[in-house]
């Protein structure tokens, strides 16, 4: 017998649930680890309060900032590394550094040099961007070269070459490269966070569990930046998979 999809997750959601309120038991201690009950409790006890949402917006905002800045400014900096060689060649080290460098090394510069409460914007900059920039030189460097030698014999205008070439080779490349991107900017945001807490933020809230070791709020938080992440995530990915291109011409011709 075939069960749902729907079905089998929600019996694999409970089979973990059963198993930590099992460890939670077994464990017996409310600082070393909290049952899911005790979580759900605090979550709700949390939500019904001005400064939970205060929190949740000021983060959202802030990190959603930085990851839009960085997933422009990737692909203008990767269509112009394919336009201009000497600006890949200037771009490579930069990426090579933000990609090497530990997140924790540029919070505590950038909390020097600008503060707690844009930090977690430039952070979210800096974690993103590699990622797109990589993803979009990798896409528009897939676009088919015969397509483009033809587009110049037949002097097709750029705009027409960007939707009907580019965008198809670019798409999918930036789409998995945003599913990687979009959860690094809220782990590298919140963890800027927890080091700078700003005012009205997730990673103050996750601070402030930590000094009062209230584990059972940390875990709600926790479950927060998982929620507010995913969908996120899922809005974002949505919106991109609208982008008009040649695709949708040739599907509605068909």
């Amino acid at each position: 017998m075939r069960y749902p999809l729907w079905l089998k997750k929600c019996f694999v959601l409970l089979f973990w649930l059963a198993l930590w309120q099992a460890a939670a038991a077994a464990v017996g201690n409310s600082i070393l680890l909290v049952g899911p009950a005790d979580v759900v409790i605090t979550l709700f006890s949390q939500a019904v309060t001005p400064d939970f949402w205060r929190s949740i917006l000021g983060s959202f905002s802030k990190i959603s900032l930085g990851f839009f800045l960085a997933f422009c400014a990737g692909i203008l900096l990767g269509a112009a590394a394919l336009r201009f060689s000497p600006a890949e060649a200037l771009m490579a080290p930069l990426i090579a550094l933000m990609k090497s460098v530990p997140v924790a090394s540029f919070v505590i510069l950038a909390l020097i040099w600008m503060g707690s409460d844009n930090l977690c914007i430039f952070i979210s900059f800096l974690v993103v961007l590699p990622i797109i920039y990589v993803n979009t030189l990798a896409g528009l460097r897939s676009t088919d070269r015969r397509l483009l030698e033809m587009a110049e014999v037949f002097r097709i205008p750029v705009w027409r070459r960007i939707r009907y070439l580019y965008i198809p080779a670019l798409l999918p490349h930036l789409r998995e490269g945003c599913r990687i991107a979009l959860g690094m900017s809220w782990k590298s945001g919140v963890a800027a966070e927890v080091i700078g807490t700003p005012k009205w933020s997730v990673g103050r809230q996750l601070y402030l569990s930590k000094t009062w070791l209230d584990t059972a709020n940390l875990f709600a938080w926790t479950v927060v930046i998982i929620a507010v992440s995913t969908l996120f995530e899922k809005m974002f990915l949505f919106l991109l998979s609208r982008v008009p291109h040649g695709a949708d011409r040739k599907e509605s011709e068909s």
